[in-house]
């Protein structure tokens, strides 16, 4: 009788948490990841510079992986054309409905740029090809592997939009471009979380990621609270350099006036080759960037189930 009574406790207990937001953490493939990381940053796709054939190569392997993960397209198909500075661009946009009748009203979307700079001016020993590993081939794939789990476990009661933006390193125009379209559609938006090289590890910090923008909404200790780690911390170097800024949740928040935040682990005081032919996949962590995504992953799955939305500017 004692046993039964201590199973049901424990019984309670988990349900308990999970009742206050709290999921336990997921499990992720570091050698799944560094495939796509692999592809994603290969010579043959020569940088992934936008209008070029690089960038269609890598558009194509995200529409396969897309199809693949039964994630549907948003628009017509996958591809959300606009101009880039006389270059034809497309975003990639997948959707995955919520299951909840109400809730599948609002969306949240995570996102990640999928373009990089191409052939770089700085040619070290006959390389010349920016591959954009870390920056930001990391991000992409993260946004495929939280497609691919939350489109196998059907957890999501939000809805939630996977979109890669093109154009990123034009001065962000692919994500304002989607931003504005949305806004115009009239999309209701719950949050946004964008990631941005998450590829190495910082080694003297006691969280695993920063968010940019940490004080102007309550993101960072919701996450905190939803995976019960410290998993997202403030970066004094993204605070310095207004990082905010500096990546596609800008445009999100600009358009909505919502939280919408980048997640990175690489303040660029952690990775010497930003912009460089050596952000190659061989210079990442995947044991790392696995940690990572599982902890990002029940965080993400928390945000789109959570009664009311709980993630708030301040």
């Amino acid at each position: 009788m004692k046993h039964i009574v201590l199973l049901f406790s424990v019984f309670m207990l988990f349900n308990c948490e999970k009742a206050k937001g709290q999921v336990q953490q997921a499990t992720v493939s570091s050698e799944e990841i560094k495939n796509m990381v692999t592809y994603l940053s290969a010579d043959s796709l020569h940088g992934r510079n936008t209008g070029t054939a690089g960038i269609e190569n890598a558009a194509v392997y995200i529409e396969t992986m897309f199809k693949q993960f039964n994630v549907s397209p948003y628009f017509e198909s996958y591809r959300d054309h606009f101009e880039a500075k006389g270059k034809a661009a497309f975003n990639m946009v997948g959707f995955l409905e919520g299951n909840d009748p109400k809730l599948k009203n609002e969306v949240v979307i995570v996102g990640a740029h999928y373009d990089h700079i191409g052939v770089s001016k700085k040619i070290v020993a006959t390389d010349s090809i920016a591959n954009g590993a870390n920056d930001n081939a990391s991000g992409v794939s993260t946004v495929l592997a939280v497609a691919k789990y939350l489109s196998e476990h059907k957890t999501n009661k939000r809805s939630v939009m996977f979109a890669l933006f093109s154009a990123e390193e034009m001065g962000l125009l692919g994500s304002e471009h989607l931003a504005n379209k949305l806004k115009s559609q009239n999309i209701n938006l719950y949050t946004m979380v964008n990631i941005e090289m998450v590829g190495v590890p910082f080694k003297d910090r006691d969280y695993t990621a920063f968010i940019t923008g940490y004080n102007l909404s309550n993101m960072a200790e919701r996450i905190n609270h939803y995976t019960n780690t410290n998993f997202i911390g403030f970066s004094e170097v993204a605070q310095k350099y207004n990082l905010f800024r500096q990546s596609d949740n800008y445009a999100f928040y600009q358009a909505f006036k919502l939280p919408c935040h980048t997640i990175s682990s690489c303040d660029l005081s952690n990775y010497d080759y930003y912009h460089h032919v050596d952000d190659e996949a061989d210079k990442l962590d995947y044991s790392h960037m696995a940690n990572l995504i599982s902890k990002l992953i029940p965080a993400i799955e928390a945000i789109s189930n959570t009664p009311t939305q709980e993630i708030k500017l301040l």
